[in-house]
């Protein structure tokens, strides 16, 4: 249990993007001048709160090792408390309406920190969000109504189209309005946010936590992925709302074509849990002995899966950032990008959901050998693995606790 804070403790509620199909996970960093746990001693005790769904041990994984780790260090003599709350979050796959979503968890958080709560709205020192999804945008509107500080990971991502992707980009331009410090991934990031006219002071860039997490993941593990298979493996993934119908239509025809055309090819589809996404997918890229439609993977697996790929497709602003870690070239399913880094140093190409420029770039990248180590050689501009330590140097002083500056990333 986590004990009630007096007001001198330090102590942070992390909401973020990080969801599993029934839950968001969240984390208390509590202050307690009795120190003597460990990090693994730490994890056992997370994993041991949570029998019932064993299959997301990896990802709560993911998720102390993202911020949690870093944070807690013996020489400051502190014990990090990793407590779970379940949110009661619909699974991607549902038909409840976004509204409806942001009412629920504004509701829930309300009710979590009532009163009558071990911990309290009044214990709250400060709500660290990341990205820009839905329960980003709910904490830190959460956060700001309540008068907690708003710390934002991944801030300053931006296509300037408010409708595109949606709604992503409402929900990290009003995020942006309400945070305290922003932890901005690269320098493209933190200077959208200085021309928006917030605070220099105010502005750290970072990295993203996201490579930090690829690259530990990608470190551990081995690949298991197709060992039978001695082709090239291409990775499609698709889900964005923008996408939904005629562009995702566009996109399975395109994919089924390249298969059609490249006889060593395997397309490997993670089918997202959406009903309309599905049947789509089902419909055009069913039946076909080299397409493989699959669950949606743990991420420790999605990551070797990315490792294992020669090419990847996708919409994924995630996935844009973690390919490039490991030289794999990739093509941007969508008109715009909220990352052009990864375009611009030439390890991704927005080719959008047209079948002829899908068309065109997959055969180029799988004919020509060259112009794919062009792509594969590029330095990734997401980050070096240290996005953590640097939001830690911000945090930590926040909270009145001495720590090592860090350098900025980029």
């Amino acid at each position: 249990m986590v004990n009630r804070l007096s007001a001198t403790d330090a102590s942070f509620y992390r909401l973020d993007n990080t969801t599993t199909p029934m839950y968001v996970q969240s984390l208390y960093i509590l202050r307690n001048p009795r120190g003597g746990l460990s990090y693994e001693k730490l994890l056992e005790t997370v994993e041991q709160r949570l029998p019932q769904i064993p299959r997301y041990r990896q990802k709560i994984r993911e998720v102390t090792m993202g911020l949690a780790r870093p944070v807690w260090v013996d020489d400051h003599d502190f014990d990090i408390t990793y407590h779970v709350r379940h949110l009661a979050v619909p699974s991607p796959g549902s038909d409840r309406q976004l509204h409806e979503l942001i009412a629920h968890l504004l509701t829930d958080f309300n009710e979590k920190f009532s009163d009558r709560s071990s911990v309290t709205k009044k214990d709250l020192h400060g709500i660290i969000v990341q990205g820009d999804t839905a329960s980003a945008f709910t904490g830190a509107l959460w956060g700001f109504l309540n008068q907690i500080p708003v710390f934002h990971a991944e801030a300053g991502l931006r296509t300037y189209d408010k409708l595109n992707p949606f709604p992503e980009e409402f929900n990290r331009r009003t995020t942006s309005l309400v945070a305290k410090h922003h932890f901005a991934p690269t320098r493209w990031a933190a200077n959208n946010l200085l021309r928006e006219g917030y605070c220099q002071e105010s502005i750290f860039v970072t990295g993203n936590t996201g490579i930090d997490a690829v690259l530990d993941v990608a470190a551990r593990g081995e690949q298991t992925w197709y060992p039978d298979f001695e082709g090239r493996v291409v990775l499609l993934t698709t889900h964005r709302r923008e996408n939904w119908g005629a562009p995702q239509d566009r996109i399975a025809r395109a994919a089924r074509t390249i298969v059609d055309e490249v006889p060593d090819t395997l397309l490997v589809v993670p089918m997202h849990r959406n009903p309309q996404v599905r049947e789509s997918l089902k419909r055009r890229l069913g039946g076909h002995d080299r397409v493989q439609l699959i669950e949606p993977p743990d991420y420790s697996e999605f990551v070797k899966l990315m490792q294992r790929s020669y090419l990847i497709l996708t919409d994924s602003g995630g996935v844009q950032e973690e390919a490039p870690a490991f030289g794999v070239p990739v093509l941007v399913l969508r008109d715009t990008t909220e990352r052009p880094e990864g375009v611009e140093a030439g390890s991704a190409r927005l080719v959008g959901t047209v079948e002829a420029s899908i068309l065109t770039a997959s055969r180029e990248l799988l004919s020509d050998p060259e112009s794919r180590a062009k792509m594969a050689k590029t330095r990734s501009p997401y980050g070096d693995g240290r996005a953590s330590q640097r939001i830690r140097s911000v945090v930590l002083p926040f909270l009145s606790i001495e720590c090592e500056p860090e350098s900025p990333w980029g």
